[in-house]
C-alpha cells in the first residue's frame, strides 16, 4: 500500500512539544511523480510550509539504493517533517529509478548512476515547473554523486543556486565532475563526517581543493550515515544555514514547537 501523507494525525498538545526523530510539524505534503525523459515514473514527495513565503526548496538525492537507500532515509525523513515548519523550506524527497520505500517503487531499474542523469533532470525540472523558488540539490552518500555528476552541467546548473553534499565517497564523480563546479562558481558545501567509512575530513579537504568555493565542514565524531538526533540536527543545520538568504547567523533551529503535531510510525 502507498503511503498518504494525508493520513498523519494532528493534535494540539497543552505544552510545547519536544522535537524528536518520529516529530512530524505542519506542512502541506502531497505524493508525486516525476517523469523522466526515457519514460520512467519516479514516485515521491511533497512538503511545503502551510503558509507564508518559501524561502528554499531542497531537492534531495537519496544514498545507494542497493544498499538500503531511498527517499526515506533518516535525514531526508526528518528534513520532511521539521523543515517547511519550522524554516520556510520546501521538501521534494523522490525514489531514483528502481528504488522502492512505503511511499511506492519508481520505475525502471538501478544504472550505476548513469541514467540517473535523467532522474535528477526530472527532479529539477518538476520543481521548476511547480513554481518552487531557491532550488538547491542536497545529495547524500550515491546523492552527492548524482549531485558532482549532473549539478554543474546543463540542463540542471541553470536552474539550481547550488548544492549541499552529505557524506561524498567521491567514487564515481571524477575530476572532470568537480572542475565543473569549478568552473561553475556556485556554492557547494561538503559535510564530512570524521569516521566517514569512505572519504575522511584530511582527504575531502585534499579533493575538494580542486573547487575554490567548495566550503568543507568536519563534523567530529559522525559517522557516514549521520546516526543519532545530535548528527541528523547537526545536518539541517547546516543545510538551513546555507540555503536561507542571508543566513541563519549561526542560530540553531528550535528543539521544541508550540503548535499541532503528529507522529510518524516505522
Amino acid at each position: 500500500m502507498t503511503f498518504d501523507p494525508a493520513s498523519y494525525v494532528f493534535s494540539q498538545p497543552s505544552a510545547p512539544t519536544a522535537i524528536r526523530a518520529s516529530t512530524v510539524l505542519p506542512a502541506r505534503r502531497e505524493n508525486v511523480e516525476l517523469h523522466t525523459a526515457d519514460g520512467h515514473v519516479l514516485v515521491g514527495e511533497l512538503s511545503v510550509p502551510e503558509s507564508g513565503e518559501i524561502k528554499a526548496t531542497l531537492i534531495t538525492l537519496h544514498p545507494l539504493p542497493t544498499h538500503g537507500g531511498f527517499m526515506d532515509s533518516h535525514v531526508y525523513r526528518k528534513a520532511s517533517y521539521r523543515l517547511p515548519a519550522l524554516a520556510g523550506i520546501a521538501v521534494l524527497r523522490f525514489n531514483t529509478r528502481g528504488t522502492e520505500s512505503p511511499r511506492g517503487t519508481s520505475s525502471g531499474a538501478f544504472a550505476e548512476g548513469v541514467d540517473e542523469r535523467m532522474d535528477v533532470e526530472a527532479a529539477v525540472h518538476f520543481a521548476v515547473q511547480r513554481g518552487l523558488p531557491n532550488r538547491w540539490l542536497v545529495g547524500w552518500s550515491f546523492g552527492t554523486e548524482l549531485a558532482l555528476m549532473y549539478g554543474a552541467s546543463e540542463p540542471v546548473a541553470g536552474e539550481i543556486e547550488g548544492a549541499i553534499l552529505l557524506s561524498p565517497p567521491l567514487h564515481r564523480a571524477t575530476e572532470e565532475h568537480l572542475g565543473e563546479w569549478a568552473a561553475s562558481g556556485k556554492p557547494l558545501k561538503v559535510l564530512v563526517p570524521e569516521f566517514d567509512d569512505f572519504l575522511q575530513p584530511a582527504e575531502a579537504a585534499e579533493r575538494f581543493g580542486a573547487v575554490p568555493q567548495a566550503r568543507l565542514v568536519a563534523v567530529d565524531g559522525a559517522k557516514h550515515l549521520w546516526v543519532g538526533e545530535k548528527y541528523a540536527g547537526r545536518v539541517l543545520n547546516e543545510i538551513v544555514d546555507e540555503v536561507i538568504p542571508g543566513g541563519t547567523g549561526g542560530a540553531a533551529l528550535p528543539h521544541e514547537w508550540t503548535g499541532p503535531v503528529a507522529a510518524a510510525h516505522a
